[in-house]
């Protein structure tokens, strides 16, 4: 996430869904042994629109600013991390884990990144236009601005759990 979530997360019920999925995963999940919980977006309607793709089986991947990360304190994402992604009320609705990450600049994103992204059209250029914005809009709320040449997370994911969101997927 770019930004603190303006959006009330649940971490108890997401400690339930974990439990859940550790009691039907238990070497997947004690493999894992942590977890964060989030949402995507920066508004309860983006992180509900952007879940959805994710419910859909369209969105596999995701991006983020750096600066976003340093701004919270938080730590990058690492290959294998587990994060429950909660809808625009702040409920916890899936379970991702972190299969690929590359740091780049906004130029580094590519054709398929962006269809695996899942958002919009598929396409690169509306890959670029929407997420130009966003970042702008991010570290404008964090009292900053925001360039192309600043320093991206690019990171695909699968769905664990609940297991019935994998339907969606290619």
């Amino acid at each position: 996430m770019d930004t603190p979530s303006p959006i009330p997360l649940d971490f108890e019920a997401a400690a339930r869904l974990w439990d859940a999925y550790a009691e039907a995963h238990p070497g997947r999940a004690a493999a894992a042994g942590e977890y964060t919980v989030e949402a995507f977006g920066d508004s309860p309607a983006l992180a509900d629109e952007l879940l959805s793709l994710v419910l859909d089986g369209r969105k596999r991947a995701t991006s983020s600013d750096v600066a976003g990360y340093a701004a919270e304190g938080e730590p990058l994402p690492r290959i294998g991390v587990h994060w429950i992604v909660c809808d625009g009320a702040g409920a916890p609705k899936v379970i991702l884990r972190t299969t690929e990450l590359r740091l780049g600049t906004f130029n580094d994103a590519d054709e398929a990144f962006a269809r695996d992204e899942g958002e919009d059209d598929l396409s690169l250029d509306s890959w670029r236009r929407e997420h130009r914005r966003f970042w702008q809009r991010t570290a404008a709320a964090r009292g900053g601005s925001w360039s192309e040449s600043e320093e991206l997370v690019f990171e695909r994911f699968e769905v664990v759990w609940p297991a019935e969101a994998n339907l969606g997927s290619s």
